[in-house]
């Protein structure tokens, strides 16, 4: 008859933040940055971060990140106002919202 050992103790499945998923895979994205040791700095395997870099890429499509600040230059009459990197957009509070999403449209990257 064969002996099984059974080695028991606390499982640990730890929760990583969305913030904390994000800070490991921009680490990786640096220069230089070997995955290896990112992940074992960070006790896991580098597979995972693989993983996040793969779901942060999928959740990402379609969007641009925003950033909101004020206007130093307010101009009378706008309502909102788009800075895309070649281009600043100052929508009317009176557009239509199909001249909007045509314009919008137009400028995007």
């Amino acid at each position: 008859m064969s002996q099984i050992t059974v080695i028991s103790g606390p499982e640990r499945q730890r929760v990583w933040t969305d913030q904390q998923k994000r800070e490991l895979v921009s680490a990786v994205s640096a220069p230089g940055a070997k995955v290896a040791e990112i992940a074992r700095r960070a006790d896991l395997r580098p597979n995972q971060i693989y993983r996040w870099r793969r779901q942060i890429e999928q959740a990402a499509q379609g969007f641009a990140e925003v950033q909101v600040k004020a206007d130093p230059l307010p101009v009378p009459g706008s309502a909102i106002t788009v800075e895309f990197e070649p281009a600043i957009v100052r929508i009317p509070s009176g557009a239509s919202p199909g001249l909007v999403s045509a314009v919008l449209r137009s400028v995007k990257p």
